[in-house]
């Protein structure tokens, strides 16, 4: 199976008053047409990974690597131009709260059209045909209505829907999904969950999903990738979580409540300096 991403040695850093802040450290890592978690508390630098790969982060952020492939294109030579239409087209990011994600002042039909005349060029009745299937698509009920609505008259559950669609609606062969059910109810996270595995199945896309709740990602995610420090700690199979080495992860697991295995007392997750120089452990892949 050939890789859909390919990153080697990216670093992410960031000017402060007391010196250099290096948000990702060193991180390697591809992914193919699979679900790849990324999973760590928050500053771990799982966001920024995301974003490094949109070539989102603006300056004084710095972003280096020794690779940094998406499909055939290198991100380290590609040009501005080029890579606005790489967005999108063949690589898109579901933000994490459409609340701050959906532009409060355009319908959601006009938001979802923009993005697909970005990349194609489609008359009026083609691109609402096609943005009303996409709404189908992740299972919105009334699409019509949807389509004519403006954000602050959806739920956090739809809303986060039609930022799934709008990412989408180009056909990318890839999807990076940045806490998308972070702010949603368990039913409604479920749903969401259910939208996207259809989706990125029937389009053989590559899924990177970015969360802190290693459960979650574990009963979602084929590979799942630990980051701590803003460097990646531990990688194993999603199926093979309960075997993790690394302290920290096993830390994090410990931490989680569980109703197979009820505690009185959870365990505090204990955090060794030392973590964010040593090297990663290869689980069972």
């Amino acid at each position: 199976m050939s890789n859909l991403v390919e990153v080697e040695n990216l670093w992410v850093r960031f000017p402060t008053r007391t010196g250099i802040f290096d948000a990702v450290r060193g991180i390697s890592f591809s992914l193919g047409k699979e679900r790849l978690g990324i999973v760590g508390e928050s500053g771990s630098g799982k966001s920024m990974t995301g974003r490094a790969l949109l070539r989102l982060i603006r300056k004084p952020g710095m972003v280096s690597a020794d690779r940094m492939q998406v499909l055939e294109h290198d991100l380290l030579t590609i040009s501005e131009k080029d890579m606005r239409a790489l967005r999108g087209r063949d690589i898109s990011m579901v933000m994490q709260d459409p609340k701050f994600s959906l532009n409060p002042v355009m319908t959601v039909g006009q938001q979802i059209a923009e993005a697909l005349l970005t990349h194609t060029r489609l008359n009026r009745g083609k691109t609402r045909e096609r943005v009303l299937e996409m709404l189908e698509a992740v299972a919105i009920r009334d699409p019509e209505r949807v389509h004519d609505a403006y954000p602050h008259e959806l739920s956090g559950g739809m809303g986060q829907r039609v930022m799934i669609a709008m990412m989408l609606i180009a056909d990318p062969k890839i999807l990076i999904a940045d806490e998308p059910t972070s702010a949603l109810d368990v039913s409604v996270q479920i749903q969401v969950l259910e939208i996207m595995d259809k989706l990125v199945r029937e389009r053989g896309m590559g899924l990177i999903f970015i969360s802190h709740d290693l459960r979650l990602v574990s009963n979602f995610c084929d590979r799942i990738l630990i980051m701590y420090g803003g460097r990646i700690v531990e990688t194993c199979a999603a199926g093979a979580l309960e075997d993790a080495q690394h302290p920290y992860t096993r830390g994090l697991l410990n931490s989680m409540p569980r109703l197979d295995m009820p505690e009185r007392r959870l365990e505090t997750l204990n955090r060794d300096p030392e973590w964010r120089n040593a090297p990663s452990v290869s689980g069972m892949l």
